[in-house]
């Protein structure tokens, strides 16, 4: 695969199509993206955000940048920690996503300390040095350009600062490993078009999550980004793991 060609699921793709093709996904499934992750996960997403808020720190009068924000459900939770001293920017590529998730933000009456910002990971539109935490979840695999996103995302962290991303990864159980493959390539689909009437994006979703890197490739992502401290969390047998990474 050349400099100009990437990953979009299981296709080479030229770079500069991949984000279009992605957009075009989220777009499809915006709307019916909450029931979908309750579906394909049995609800067990809401965990492992849960623990990314608890190891990420976050505390009052922070400014918190949540990248791939989407609907907004990690946001809504950093915003009651920050307090009105504090700021969160939901950012999301995709104004189908941001706009599903400030809605939802809206309608729940947290107006005082968000912000919503239409963004690439790759080019993040803030200063040097203006957030505590930045947080990216399920989001990282879709980047065209996963290097040049995390080295973005260290030019707008703090010192001090932390990065946490969450993503499907790699078990390195052998047979949870099939029972997860099958999963993905027989169910998923499925519940795609059964509740989304789209089958063809989870089949991409699916395919994103073998191409993603494993745990020690991103950790080594991470590092080579400029972070320190880089570590990595497995949960639920590694299909999920959580990398952490410190802005000297």
């Amino acid at each position: 695969m050349s400099d100009k060609t990437t990953h979009f699921g299981y296709q080479t793709v030229n770079s500069e199509e991949k984000a279009g093709k992605v957009a075009e996904v989220f777009h499809s499934v915006a709307s019916s993206y909450d029931l979908m992750n309750d579906l394909m996960s049995a609800g067990i997403h809401r965990l492992w955000k849960r623990v990314t808020i608890e190891m990420s720190g976050v505390r009052r009068g922070h400014k918190v940048l949540d990248i791939a924000g989407g609907t907004g459900d990690l946001a809504a939770k950093f915003s009651r920690i920050v307090g009105r001293d504090g700021l969160v920017v939901l950012a999301d590529i995709n104004d189908s996503m941001l706009k599903v998730g400030r809605d939802r933000l809206l309608d729940r009456g947290i107006v005082n300390n968000i912000q919503f910002a239409q963004a690439n990971a790759q080019y993040l539109p803030f200063p040097d040095n203006t957030f505590d935490v930045i947080t990216i979840a399920f989001g990282l695999r879709n980047v065209t350009d996963k290097d040049m996103a995390l080295r973005s995302m260290h030019r707008v962290l703090k010192p001090g600062g932390k990065l946490l991303v969450l993503e499907f990864s790699k078990p390195p159980s052998t047979v949870l490993s099939k029972v997860y493959d099958s999963y993905s390539f027989s169910i998923l689909p499925k519940l795609g078009k059964l509740f989304a009437s789209d089958s063809d994006s989870y089949q991409y979703l699916a395919e994103s999550i073998r191409m993603h890197p494993d745990q020690e490739t991103l950790m080594g992502m991470v590092e080579n980004a400029g972070f320190s401290n880089c570590d990595y969390h497995n949960m639920t047998g590694g299909i999920v793991a959580l990398h952490r990474g410190v802005k000297a």
